[in-house]
């Protein structure tokens, strides 16, 4: 599996280096937990697919002996009646720096199908339905309630179910679900140490690393869009359950807009906060995206 995902990868390389036109994106992440930099190329490959390669770097300060490096291959498909991504993604070996802790990686799939339901284009009033599956295997260490440890490899999958409505060109709602399946079992996994960031299965409405084991998540978004100039304002709000952390609220506000012609600017803050307030934190992203 490890080497399909790479030969995807590679491919992808190849199919970007024969496009003609390209967006480009990158984004740096901080707390005062991590910092992390994601750089995305994406182009169109023909009139209904795009291909786009990711690389992400992420230094999780205590955590890790080394910084986490990360790729993926997405990939869009655009027809009359449907919409579809496939996202393969890799993380490469990281060490930990406990000892008697094993290394680390994790590889998988991210799938979503958007379909719509309603297309009135002369009122812009526009309704779609997402429908995701992922899957995962990561590499990493399981700690349980009975202070046994296990170095051992996991399976999960994810199951997201949302729904966006677009009104007037004005305004967008999004709301979504997933819920979380792991084939391996977790009874009385106390936590887990591994390099994969659960979103990468699921959009989890936060700019946090998340290597907690979820078990679902509910998310709202209401975007206000310029869509004259570009430039939009969102507000969001997501609520989660875990195994192996406390539940979670987090907030996330955030805009962007045009800098030039080809050029445009976000800036977003999420607030993340156990349900019982033991565990809160502060997040900051800026993003700049270009199209040549």
């Amino acid at each position: 599996m490890k080497k399909i995902i790479l030969l995807f990868i590679l491919l992808g390389t190849f199919s970007l280096l024969q496009a003609r036109s390209f967006d480009v994106e990158t984004a740096y992440t901080g707390s005062s937990r991590f910092d992390k930099v994601h750089a995305m190329a994406t182009a169109a490959v023909n009139l209904n697919m795009q291909a786009g390669l990711e690389a992400t770097y992420a230094n999780e300060h205590h955590s890790f002996k080394h910084p986490i490096y990360s790729v993926a291959l997405p990939m869009f498909f655009d027809f009359d009646l449907i919409q579809f991504e496939f996202r393969p993604f890799y993380y490469f070996k990281n060490k930990s720096s406990l000892e008697g802790i094993q290394n680390a990686s994790a590889f998988g799939l991210q799938t979503q199908f958007v379909l719509p339901l309603n297309e009135d284009t002369v009122d812009d009033l526009y309704t779609r339905a997402f429908i995701g599956v992922s899957f995962a295997r990561q590499k990493g260490t399981a700690f349980y309630d009975n202070n046994e440890v296990d170095n051992r490899y996991y399976s999960q999958f994810a199951y997201t179910l949302g729904l966006q409505q677009d009104l007037y060109r004005a305004f967008s709602f999004h709301l979504a679900g997933s819920v979380f399946q792991y084939p391996d079992g977790i009874s009385k996994v106390d936590g887990f140490y591994g390099v994969m960031d659960q979103q990468e299965l699921a959009d989890l409405q936060t700019l946090d690393i998340v290597h907690q084991l979820p078990k679902y998540t509910a998310a709202a978004r209401l975007t206000r869009l310029w869509a004259d100039n570009g430039s939009s304002f969102y507000l969001g709000y997501r609520f989660g359950e875990y195994y192996t952390a406390d539940s979670e609220h987090s907030v996330i506000v955030g805009n962007s807009f045009p800098i030039t012609q080809q050029a445009k600017f976000g800036l977003a803050y999420n607030h993340v906060r156990s349900t019982h307030g033991k565990n809160k934190r502060d997040i900051w992203q800026a993003r700049v995206s270009i199209s040549f």
